[in-house]
């Protein structure tokens, strides 16, 4: 025989499927065109599974609904004496698997969750992937109908949408009967099938229609997440599903949407009832508008929300277009309300002058801060964005004692100036005293000089208890706050620093490489936009040797020449290093440089350590500035 014939029939033996394929192809049919195929469930486990790791996600769930019967069916017979073996316990690795394999992304950001989950609880967090697995699928559905349902062309129910091939196809469509295409195809099947599987899902205003919650009716929702709700309609969609599911919703979010008075207080009552407190653990609306800002105050129905929540622990109000009145009204009702609140975020809102009515002399208020109000709680406070002054800051001094274990505070993006933080040093030594301290602020681009910046950090020296993190990023400091940052860098638990784009230039990093101490807690440091040059290539080859536990360094747009790499190449080669990233991103000179080649030797879990940039076209200029 040719070798060319030899290779064709090759060719044609591998093609011709195997008998174990065949049956495997003939159980999901079965199983998923409904078929009774109670006999794979008595197979032994050998074959169930080899069964199991081929069938499709579509027929592996029928065959996982027949032996959940078969296993209640021997829970009953077993108590008069039935013998069958016990339940298999292997269709949460397959499920796994192909959850992974469709989703891959996706499955790394749940294991991401589960390691972080697991390390503060201490125990291992487990997941049910086959419930995983039909919740991402059904939203994907849900996407895919609200993309059609945004077509001009459409004016009909949203259940009769189809499914696209491609999704069907991901599950075993085509293993299915000819009969069967048209249910399997619209996404009312999808919702009837899988609806009881999901947990969380993000609803477009399209999709928030009566319609909606007969669709989503098997649903016990946790979490919704909206996005541009702004007719009465979208709203009336809403309401349904929020009264639906309003013994099992833990968490609330609103994005992009537009609400009148009237619509929110009807959104807010679905909620709560008299009765009893709602269930509520974490409410945001972000990027939308709600009511009148121009009011003094929001809807009646939202100060019900917030007093009967008893389980409320975050809000998040970002961007929503409220006043400072409006603010202060929030505030009020939250200390009144003896909630156990943990995060309260009132960012990019202009709310200048929201504590003006505080007595400063005796840090009391009698439509703010009573004697015995406060919130005991709250951790987190995050007013970013929210163009408060210096006048803002002495009058936050006075509230801030008010939230005794306060341990993280946001004020970035806001014109404190130095007067501003000046204001505020005296509530940070008396909040670093503390058994539980602050310990993270973020003072990014608050209009700071090298003067005030220094007079925080020398304030924070002396204290039992010092930052865990700190942010002074994009306010102009110069190379004159290196000498403080260097004597910053050694503070016992210090572990984060942002100094990106503070005007630290050549000179700034050279001071901060002679005067930095020998041993450096910093686990990430952000040094980019500093125009550093070769002293910043120097700084971070020290900071390699002299920081043990250095994971993440940042140094992107600093002017780095390409010969200035040999001494990092070094630090590299000679420290027992824990660095995962080092970010050189934006140095345009050090693409396909030579020196900048052999730091791509260094990986971690397959992964190159140092990013270098890729180059940009030669008309396109450099500039760092922001």
């Amino acid at each position: 025989m040719r070798t060319s014939d030899l290779g064709q029939e090759c060719t044609k033996m591998q093609q011709i499927p195997s008998l174990v394929s065949l049956c495997v192809r003939a159980v999901a049919m079965e199983i998923i065109d409904g078929g009774h195929f109670e006999g794979v469930v008595e197979l032994p486990d050998e074959l169930l599974d080899s069964l199991m790791m081929n069938l499709p996600p579509l027929a592996l769930q029928g065959l996982h609904e027949q032996y959940v019967c078969s296993s209640r069916a021997f829970h009953s017979k077993s108590i008069n004496g039935g013998n069958k073996r016990q339940r298999y316990e292997g269709f949460d690795g397959v499920w796994k698997a192909l959850f992974k394999e469709r989703w891959p992304e996706n499955f790394k950001r749940v294991e991401l969750i589960n390691k972080v989950d697991g390390a503060r609880s201490s125990i291992d967090h487990e997941n049910d992937w086959q419930q995983l697995y039909w919740e991402t699928h059904l939203q994907n559905c849900l996407d895919e109908a609200a993309e059609r349902a945004m077509l001009p062309a459409f004016d009909g129910h949203i259940g009769e949408l189809s499914v696209s091939d491609s999704i069907l196809n991901s599950i075993g469509y085509s293993a299915t009967k000819a009969d069967s295409c048209s249910k399997l195809q619209t996404l009312w099947f999808h919702c009837n099938k899988f609806g009881c599987y999901a947990r969380c899902l993000r609803l477009s205003n399209v999709l928030c229609v009566p319609e909606i919650s007969g669709l989503l009716g098997t649903s016990n929702l946790r979490a919704l997440v909206f996005r541009s709700i702004k007719c009465k309609s979208h709203v009336d969609g809403v309401c349904d599903l929020l009264r639906q599911n309003r013994d099992t919703l833990k968490s609330l979010e609103f994005v992009h949407c537009r609400f009148s008075s009237t619509s929110f207080s009807q959104i807010c009552s679905c909620i709560f009832s008299e009765a009893e407190p709602h269930g509520i653990k974490s409410f945001s609306i972000k990027s939308s508008c709600v009511a009148d800002s121009k009011k003094s105050s929001l809807p009646a129905d939202f100060v019900s929300f917030l007093s009967s929540g008893r389980s409320l622990e975050s809000i998040h109000l970002s961007d929503t277009s409220i006043g400072s009145k409006c603010a202060k009204w929030i505030l009020d009702t939250l200390l009144k309300s003896s909630l156990n609140l943990i995060t309260l975020e009132i960012s990019d809102n202009d709310i200048r002058g929201w504590l003006s009515k505080v007595d400063r002399r005796s840090g009391e208020c009698p439509s703010l801060l009573g004697p015995k109000l406060s919130l005991k709680s709250l951790s987190i406070l995050n007013l970013r964005g929210c163009n408060l002054c210096q006048d803002d800051a002495e009058d936050l001094n006075y509230v801030l004692i008010h939230m005794p274990n306060l341990t993280s505070l946001d004020l970035s993006d806001n014109p404190l100036e130095d007067e501003g933080i000046r204001s505020l040093i005296p509530y940070f030594v008396k909040a670093f005293e503390k058994t539980s301290p602050i310990s993270d602020v973020n003072l990014q681009n608050c209009s700071l000089s090298c003067k005030g910046v220094t007079e925080f950090l020398e304030s924070s020296q002396t204290l039992r208890e010092p930052l865990n993190s700190l942010s002074v990023a994009e306010n102009n400091l110069s190379s004159s706050v290196a000498a403080p940052l260097a004597i910053f860098l050694g503070s016992p638990g210090v572990k984060a620093l942002n100094i990106e784009a503070i005007g630290l230039e050549p000179l700034g990093f050279q001071e901060l490489e002679e005067k930095m101490p020998k041993d450096v807690p910093l686990v990430r440091i952000n040094i980019s936009k500093n125009r550093g040059g070769s002293d910043c290539a120097s700084f971070i080859s020290k900071l390699i040797m002299q920081a043990p536990d250095l994971v993440v360094v940042d140094a992107g747009y600093n002017f780095i020449l390409p010969e200035a790499l040999m001494t990092v190449h070094d630090a590299l080669n000679h420290s027992t290093r824990k660095l995962r990233r080092l970010d050189l991103t934006g140095n345009i000179r050090l693409s396909h440089s030579v020196y900048a080649s052999k730091l791509l030797e260094y990986h971690v879990h397959g992964k190159p350590i140092v990013i270098i940039p890729s180059g940009l076209p030669s008309s396109v200029p450099y500039d760092d500035d922001p």
